[in-house]
């Protein structure tokens, strides 16, 4: 019984994770620009749920595989699917030298890369310490052009070095949310990081877990 209610529930917080992802872009795509209005602001505040519950799926996904290479291989494929379905939906040009800096690919991209550096931490007992981290460094500021930047590899990683203890886990991911709020604030839009207090509505989905 115990864990068919886990499985439910499991399946409930992806479903809305899906449902809230959706509603986020669809306000992006009618409301551009992050307006101050009450509308976008309260359908980006439950937009804000997908990222916690992504997040702390990824890292159960990454724990739990029987084969992380596949399961590595599985996202990467994600991501460059997911890469031309963002493009088309925000009209972002698929060259990436083409236009700002910011907002490149999607959020799949942070999770692709944060499960590789992952990896190199688990399976890469020929590189020296040096090494490993040098090519970690390089794989997570790989990920700034994209949605959520390199915070999603940073608040994953986070995360996942807390695996088993959620109270801990969703500190660590509060942490590094908080710190893209900083520098959205100062840097992209006000309202933006505004509505990044969101996310703390999906910590409290993941705790139902």
């Amino acid at each position: 019984m115990q864990i068919c209610r886990k499985q439910f529930n499991s399946n409930y917080l992806k479903f809305i994770a899906i449902i809230a992802m959706t509603i986020d872009h669809a306000t992006d795509l009618l409301y551009p620009g992050f307006p101050m209005e009450a509308i976008p602001l309260a359908l980006h505040f439950i937009g804000r749920l997908t990222a916690p519950i992504m997040w702390f799926f990824v890292c159960e996904g990454y724990h739990y595989t029987r084969d992380v290479k596949k399961y590595m291989l599985r996202m990467g494929i994600f991501a460059i699917i997911s890469h031309f379905a963002y493009c088309f939906g925000f009209g972002i040009s698929l060259n990436p030298f083409e236009g700002g800096i910011f907002n490149r690919t999607s959020v799949i991209y942070p999770l692709f890369i944060a499960v590789v550096v992952l990896y190199i931490d688990d399976h890469s007992e020929m590189l020296k310490k040096w090494q490993k981290t040098a090519i970690q460094t390089i794989l997570i500021f790989s990920a700034f052009p994209a949605d959520w930047s390199c915070i999603a590899v940073l608040a994953l990683l986070g995360m996942y070095s807390e695996r088993g203890n959620l109270e801990k886990q969703m500190l660590k991911m509060a942490g590094w949310v908080f710190v893209y709020g900083i520098v959205s604030y100062f840097f992209v839009s006000k309202t933006y990081a505004i509505e990044l207090i969101g996310v703390l509505m999906g910590l409290s989905c993941t705790e139902a877990l």
